[in-house]
């Protein structure tokens, strides 16, 4: 009896062509080099998957057959097929002509395109007088290769680098909003405001990026330099239902990727480290994970997956190009032309083709990626209320509590809601309150209870909406004009002041402009804020301030 299997086997060897023996030998190699070292983590199967240009399942597959066989070559030998279901796979001279290019041009420095490899395989189909594959199928065969492994074949360690854990091994991520990568960059072009149409400078850019589909979920365009508050503003965006914002914005594109992360994967600046960001997070059972101090800049996917657009935004009126050498002599200033909601358009255009076109890395497009992910895990749920999001992500002020209110920063802030807490505030002690720096005109305080936030808004309903920078820039000027007290009738007054030098002016500064812009936007009602009166509690975080941060520019960036 034991002479029959080994008979069957040399019969398999025997009957096996160049191609298909030699194919089964390079398995034999590393499947049994894996089959050596016991249990088999996911890196090691990746790396093995993409050695033999087949899917990591494939690799256990082939590894429990050897396991189980005898250890022989023949043992991997690719098995007869009718083709299944339908009768079309591919036959294997035409695998393998796939399998050879996709290592030697595809995962390659050079970066070859899906559609540069699938003529390049027609080509070599029809030289052999083979049939050549669809390009779907090429894509397809793309698709099942390990991502990063691919990243790191066609654009370096440095690329992959925030996929990888602490340890090295690939965290595998296998479904939508398991990870979200989000980060800041100044955007290279110069707007202008909509009264003169002159320019204010460049705005800056919050996204936010689903790592399996590699679609963009949040996106948040604005003339305040990134703090922990855009975090917020981009994570309530990337939650919610999009269509409501695009009607407002008058863009018809389809924009259905909306979902509450699961985790997020942040670089170490001050605003992801921030109380609010971590207490907010916890509130909502977001993980949180930050690159490893000291490596390179974590790039990834979130810096390079808007690569083609930014060099599209180079062809736009007002870029400010790269640098200053590409720039050479274009007056950037001079021909600027876009105001800030016109230029969120475009960015929201280019959103919508991105998600249309295929993805180098995932050999099909970033939407039906994320079509596919829905399909398998059910379409995720949004945030019906983007304002209560937020305000678990807005900077806190803690504070105690007087007969007429609270008072911060010489605002004062009433409402009857508080009336009940008033005869027993001594026992108290200090509220939560939470403050959003575009509109400071009411504030969201955590009741005692600690199961609702209510919002309170100034005592004197006559005082104008105002930013927390239009506040400061007030009081700064109050103090070095030697004002030895700052009440809140005096803070109003200078405010009032400095709104009519920038409404008057025939010929207003370029920062008064960009003044005058970001409070106009700040007050737009087609974005966040709209007031709401209870909001859901999150713990009590410690005081936030935003701040400002050094932003990158987008640099070594992916095809789009």
């Amino acid at each position: 009896m034991d002479a029959d299997p080994v008979r069957i086997v040399a019969r398999g060897e025997l009957t096996m062509s160049d191609a298909a023996w030699e194919q089964a030998r390079s398995r034999a190699s590393v499947i049994g080099a894996l089959a050596s070292r016991g249990s088999t983590g996911t890196a090691a199967a990746d790396r093995a998957a993409l050695e033999l240009g087949v899917s990591r399942r494939r690799v256990y597959v082939l590894l429990d057959r050897y396991r189980q066989g005898s250890g022989l070559v023949t043992d991997l030998a690719v098995r007869r097929s009718t083709g299944g279901k339908g009768g079309n796979r591919l036959p294997e001279p035409v695998e393998d002509i796939i399998r050879d290019l996709i290592r030697k041009r595809f995962l390659t420095r050079q970066r070859w395109s899906v559609a540069a490899l699938h003529r390049e395989i027609a080509r070599t189909c029809a030289v052999r007088g083979l049939k050549a594959p669809t390009r779907n199928t090429v894509s397809r065969r793309i698709a099942m290769l390990n991502p990063v492994e691919v990243g790191r074949r066609r654009e370096g360690a440095d690329a992959v680098r925030p996929l990888q854990s602490a340890g090295g091994d690939v965290p595998v991520i296998g479904s939508i909003l398991e990870q979200v990568q989000i980060d800041h960059t100044v955007i290279d072009v110069v707007i202008v405001d909509e009264r003169e149409r002159r320019s204010i400078g460049r705005p800056y850019l919050t996204v936010a990026i689903d790592v399996y589909s590699r679609t963009l979920i949040g996106m948040v365009v604005t003339l305040e330099p990134p703090s922990a508050v855009s975090v917020g503003l981009c994570l309530a965006h990337a939650s919610g239902d999009k269509r409501p914002w695009l009607e407002r914005l008058g863009v018809e594109v389809d924009w259905p990727m909306s979902g509450k992360p699961k985790s997020l994967y942040l670089d170490n600046a001050a605003e992801f480290k921030s109380e609010a960001l971590r207490r907010g997070c916890e509130q909502h059972g977001i993980r949180l994970a930050y690159r490893p101090q000291g490596q390179p800049h974590y790039g990834g996917i979130v810096e390079r997956v808007i690569g083609t657009t930014m060099r599209q935004i180079h062809e736009l009126p007002g870029t400010t190009f790269s640098n200053p050498a590409e720039r050479g002599r274009y007056d950037s200033e001079k021909m600027a032309a876009l105001t800030l909601p016109e230029l969120e358009k475009w960015l929201v255009l280019a959103v919508a083709s991105y998600h249309g076109s295929v993805h180098g890395a995932l050999g099909q497009t970033p939407g039906g990626k994320w079509a596919a992910g829905v399909a398998a895990t059910g379409m995720p749920a949004v945030t019906a209320n983007q304002t209560s999001f937020l305000v678990d992500f807005l900077p806190v002020i803690r504070r105690t509590l007087s007969r007429t209110g609270f008072v911060i920063d010489h605002v004062h802030y009433f409402a009857n809601a508080l009336k009940p807490w008033i005869g027993r505030r001594d026992r108290l002690g200090r509220f939560i309150i939470r403050r959003d720096p575009r509109d400071i005109s009411r504030v969201w305080v955590l009741e005692p209870e600690g199961h609702h936030y209510v919002e309170i808004p100034y005592r004197s309903i006559s005082n104008p909406s105002i930013s927390l920078w239009e506040h400061r820039q007030a009081l700064t000027r109050l103090r070095a004009r030697g004002a030895a007290q700052v009440d809140e009738a005096v803070l109003f007054r200078m405010i009032e002041q400095m709104r009519q030098v920038s409404e008057t002016a025939v010929k207003t500064t370029k920062r008064v402009r960009r003044e005058t812009e970001r409070r106009k936007h700040a007050k737009d009602p087609s974005r966040l804020g709209t007031r709401t009166s209870k909001v859901p509690p999150p713990d009590a975080p410690t005081d936030v301030d935003p701040g400002e941060v050094s932003v990158q520019p987008f640099e070594q960036i992916e095809e789009w």
